[in-house]
């Protein structure tokens, strides 16, 4: 095995995760640093936090080994026609003394090869937004939503809690006393489960307290929603079953029936234990019974993954990925 390594980055809008991982699959360094979305926080900051987390990950990792890097990142399109904004991220590669080339990927074809080695398949996304795409010889081919909390994300985080507060909102109408989970945003929201005497007072004070705020930041109920479902109260039940049948119906738009290549799911509500992964994987079963199913995985990994394809000696993608990626259980 040569003494090569490749360089993944992992770019979000809270946190940037780097990793630097020799060909047999020892991981030489690491590093994280804040959110490095040029989108959300400006290129030069972005650049900075980029700059940071490989710093950290080549602290022992001679520069001059660093064979190839990709950056995973939401928004690649944007940063990529953006000459000041590339310009900054060449910056940050050079300044932490590389030389070889990186390419910037989306990071859904990033959440993709987390899960699996498969060049076809398909990755759907739920975290605070929702996004499915298509991936056909490892670049993405077809999307669907990811539209924004305005137009889209449905079964999202964001869509989750806008939709807890809508429920709400129209048990205050009707005069219904606060379920289980009314209760938990009202106390979200207003710091108190009461309901005035007169309900629509509430109703107004629930509408401004969320009207005041960024609109994305409704995502923060989704926690509630899920913790209500698992403990069986019907409203957030129902959320969850509507969810799933939104982010399956996403998935629908760009892939055939009777599919049979591998999706993966990514996204906080999607990998962790929650009802809304057990919805999602029982209603894609459905949908797509012969379908492996997998479990997004380490990004900074799969994007150093993707670097090491461009190499002359990685002859066998498979077993690069193996010893590259740690992909957790299906």
């Amino acid at each position: 095995m040569s003494g090569s390594v490749v360089v993944g980055l992992d770019v979000g809008g809270t946190s940037t995760r780097a990793t630097a991982l020799a060909l047999d699959g020892r991981r030489l360094g690491s590093g994280r640093a804040g959110g490095g979305n040029p989108t959300s926080h400006g290129a030069e900051r972005a650049a900075g936090e980029l700059l940071a987390a490989l710093r950290e990950a080549l602290a022992d990792v001679d520069p001059a080994r660093v064979r190839g890097g990709t950056i995973g990142l939401a928004g690649a399109g944007r940063l990529l026609a953006d000459p000041a904004g590339r310009d900054a991220f060449d910056r940050a590669w050079r300044d932490a003394g590389l030389r070889c080339p990186y390419a910037v990927h989306g990071d859904a074809l990033v959440a993709y090869a987390s899960g699996t080695a498969s060049p076809d398949g398909t990755v759907l996304i739920a975290g605070t937004g929702a996004i499915a795409a298509r991936v056909r010889e490892l670049r993405l081919d077809r999307v669907a939503d990811g539209h924004g909390w305005l137009l889209g994300d449905a079964g999202s985080g964001f869509w989750l809690g806008r939709e807890a507060v809508r429920r709400l909102l129209a048990d205050l109408d009707r005069g219904h006393a606060p379920g289980r989970l009314a209760t938990g945003v009202l106390t979200e929201l207003l710091g108190s489960a009461e309901v005035a005497a007169r309900p629509r007072d509430t109703v107004d004070a629930l509408v401004q307290a969320v009207t005041r705020r960024p609109p994305v930041e409704l995502a923060r109920l989704a926690p509630l929603v899920v913790a209500a479902a698992v403990d069986g109260e019907p409203v957030a039940g129902g959320l969850i079953d509507e969810a799933a049948a939104h982010l399956a119906e996403s998935a629908a738009r760009i892939r055939p029936a009777g599919d049979a290549s591998p999706i993966v799911l990514g996204g906080g509500l999607l990998t962790g234990d929650t009802p809304l992964a057990a919805a999602v994987r029982a209603q894609v079963g459905r949908q797509w019974p012969d379908a492996p199913l997998h479990s997004a995985g380490d990004g900074a990994a799969a994007a150093a993954w993707l670097a090491a394809l461009d190499l002359p000696e990685v002859t066998d993608p498979v077993a690069t990925h193996r010893r590259l990626v740690p992909v957790p259980p299906a």
